[in-house]
């Protein structure tokens, strides 16, 4: 798969993701539910703790990922939603610390929102991948 980044202007890349990609040579993806910051059985983790989730919820997307044949390598495009924006922003180095090895930036969209699907969860997030 060869990935080229489209960036009409680099703001972005200092947040650490690319306006867009063209993806050429893929012949397999995958689409990810959102991940969040549960255990093996569903139950939130880490009340309060928006770090601990951002970390929590990469470790589940990188589970689903392998489970599916992908690593974070493979991400194309994300969707972040986080019930407070700043505190995300402020903790977003965790997803550098975990894209980064891979040197990947996909696509991404961060949205704040008023709350998720379990109460007590802060931070969600869901990708595409191809292979």
């Amino acid at each position: 798969m060869k990935r080229t980044a489209v960036n009409p202007w680099d703001w972005s890349l200092k947040l650490g993701y690319n306006q867009a990609e063209i993806i050429e040579g893929a012949t397999r993806q995958v689409v990810c539910a959102g991940q969040t910051a549960v255990d093996d059985q569903g139950h939130p983790q880490h009340p309060g703790d928006m770090r601990a989730q951002i970390s929590l919820a990469l470790d589940n997307l990188e589970a689903v990922l392998e489970q599916a044949g992908f690593d974070l390598s493979d991400v194309t495009k994300l969707g972040v939603y986080a019930t407070d924006v700043d505190e995300a922003l402020k903790n977003f180095d965790v997803m550098g610390m975990r894209f980064g090895p891979h040197q990947v930036a996909p696509p991404m969209t961060l949205l704040g929102v008023t709350r998720l699907a379990i109460p007590g969860l802060l931070f969600e997030i869901e990708a595409t991948a191809a292979a």
